[in-house]
Order: structure tokens, then C-alpha cells, then sequence
């Protein structure tokens, strides 16, 4: 079930997830519930505290394929900015039009563990921009601006 504006956890900041915990059932469960629930609602993003649990973990469209990314942190932006509207399953109903980076570069565990560290441009950069936000307690309504 999808937590939605104005629940107090969409504004709280999600913790990292050890290397340790990756592998026990309880994150392979949060996962597994995290892909019903995005696929479900034919999303291309979705971040754990979107359900309920402040947990570092996004799951983003990646090539037709859901992704996780366990503590993702962007290491490298673009300068060059775009604008592009945004809406949120979180926030239904509402859109509005967010300046991001066209290009990104993001450092993430998998969901095994495994390092990997992956460049995105254009929606794709836009998708983990705005996932990564919300384990930052931000949401896209809060960087809503003319155009």
C-alpha cells in the first residue's frame, strides 16, 4: 500500500542499510513487496519509505527491468539542467514542473550486495533524482517551479 501526502514519514530522512542486513529475509521481503507494489501500479520509481519502511532503497525502470539500488548517493551531476513534469504516486493527482540534472551518475549496493556504479541521462536521471529524494524526506512538490 502506498503511503501518501500528507503522511509525517514522506518527510523523514530513510537510514542506510548495512551490508550485513542486505541478505537477510526481512530487506529480500521489503524488495519483494516493494516490485508487487511498483509493478502493480505500473510505476518507474519507487522508494522503500513510499511504503512505510525508511530504508535506503529505490527500485527505478531501468531498460524495461526493475532495479534496486540500496543506498544510492549520486557522485557526479551534470551542470546542465532540465525541466520536466513530475508527478508522484505518493502525491496523487498533482504535477508540476521540477528543474533536475540531465545527467547523473549514481554509486549503489544491488540487491545481492554487489558495488555497481552506473551513469543515467534524461528520464532515467530524473527517476533517481527524484527516488533518491525521497529518502531524503523530499518530495517533488517541494522543488515544484515556473517554468
Amino acid at each position: 500500500m502506498i503511503v501518501t501526502y500528507p503522511n509525517d514519514i514522506l518527510g523523514k530522512k530513510s537510514r542506510p542499510v548495512s551490508t550485513e542486513d542486505i541478505s537477510n529475509s526481512k530487506i529480500k521481503n521489503l524488495i519483494k513487496e516493494m516490485r508487487a507494489e511498483i509493478t502493480k501500479l505500473d510505476g518507474i520509481g519507487l522508494a522503500a519509505v513510499q511504503i512505510g519502511d525508511l530504508k535506503r532503497i529505490i527500485l527505478v525502470l531501468v531498460d524495461g527491468e526493475y532495479k534496486v539500488f540500496i543506498n544510492p548517493k549520486i557522485i557526479r551531476k551534470s551542470w546542465k539542467k532540465i525541466a520536466i513534469e513530475e508527478a508522484c504516486l505518493s502525491v496523487p493527482g498533482q504535477s508540476g514542473y521540477v528543474k533536475r540534472h540531465q545527467n547523473v551518475t549514481i554509486q549503489a549496493l544491488d540487491e545481492n550486495g554487489s558495488a555497481t556504479k552506473e551513469k543515467y541521462s534524461d528520464l532515467p536521471a530524473i527517476i533517481f533524482q527524484h527516488e533518491i529524494d525521497h529518502l531524503d524526506g523530499i518530495l517533488f512538490i517541494d522543488r515544484i517551479c515556473p517554468v
